[in-house]
């Protein structure tokens, strides 16, 4: 009995030593992966930082030899002239930005969901052709469009006005792209239940789709919000009228050939920082979700 009792304890032993092994490999990964997404956390947050900060500073500090993360004077002089100057009206700017980025946001998210769950449930001729199609003009350049959107916004005669900035951004292919993908991954049995008890395609659409896609309609929301609100090139070629700019063009005038002003360039950059933080760390749950549920059918 006693011979069997140490042989178990033996053969026992290398397993113990295997499972602190690998739990020790365990902590060594996820300590590696820490330490990776803390540094490149540090590279995004830092500049964000050393903006906020220069934002605060009086002149006399924004060209000094030592680094001064924390301001000698705190100052919201940047704030107040930035805002006072006539030349600058970044009230005004901020209110286009945000009235062209919400609507542009809310019609995008309507048109690609809309086309998304026509290539993602309806049966058509030529469906998968025209989706193939759709999905290779990704691979193409945005500014291959911009002489033919100006060309046409022209010939429309919407130069210098807010239709001509929000109409050429509807509709994306990403969007269609990454709606469709999320739409498979939502069970067929519960629209053909819906259908069933007599619902059309499109009160399927609207009320049993949608309210599951709300993570992947935030997700779209975000990212095309983002990318209306920092949108520079096509606005500058639109609007004519400097009181009808957004943030990105209408802040570009506080640097010129000779002159920068830093203090209110940061400020202004915090300005334009703030709205895009907001949103994305309130809808930073639906993201997750959907970065975890897109393309995971069956």
């Amino acid at each position: 009995m006693a011979t069997t009792a140490n042989s178990r304890a033996q053969s026992q032993r290398p397993d113990a030593d295997m499972r602190r092994k690998r739990q020790l490999n365990i902590i060594w990964q996820r300590a590696l992966i820490y330490i990776v997404l803390v540094f490149i956390a540090l590279l995004i947050i830092l500049p964000l930082l050393w903006m906020l900060s220069t934002s605060l500073k009086p002149k006399a500090e924004w060209f000094m030899q030592q680094i001064y993360w924390i301001p000698k004077r705190f100052t919201w002089k940047n704030y107040t002239d930035l805002f006072n100057n006539p030349d600058t009206p970044i009230g005004r700017w901020f209110v286009n930005s945000l009235g062209i980025s919400a609507v542009s946001t809310v019609l995008t998210l309507f048109l690609d969901a809309l086309a998304a769950y026509a290539y993602a449930r309806l049966e058509f001729v030529g469906r998968k052709t025209l989706f193939t199609i759709l999905l290779a003009t990704l691979f193409m350049p945005g500014l291959m469009f911009l002489i033919p959107n100006f060309l046409t916004i022209y010939n429309m005669g919407l130069l210098n006005s807010y239709a001509g900035v929000i109409l050429p951004g509807l509709a994306g292919v990403f969007g269609v792209f990454f709606l469709s993908q999320f739409f498979q991954s939502i069970p067929k049995e519960l629209e053909e239940a819906a259908q069933i008890d007599g619902a059309t395609t499109f009160q399927t659409f609207y009320q049993i789709v949608l309210p599951l896609s709300k993570p992947a309609l935030a997700t779209l929301a975000v990212i095309t919000f983002l990318a209306c609100w920092n949108d520079f090139l096509w606005p500058l070629l639109v609007l004519q009228d400097p009181n009808m700019y957004t943030l990105p063009p209408g802040l570009s005038t506080l640097q010129s050939s000779y002159v920068t002003l830093y203090g209110p360039t940061m400020a202004a950059a915090v300005i334009v920082a703030i709205p895009v933080l907001i949103i994305y760390i309130a809808l930073q749950r639906f993201i997750v979700q959907s970065v975890a549920n897109t393309g995971l059918k069956g």
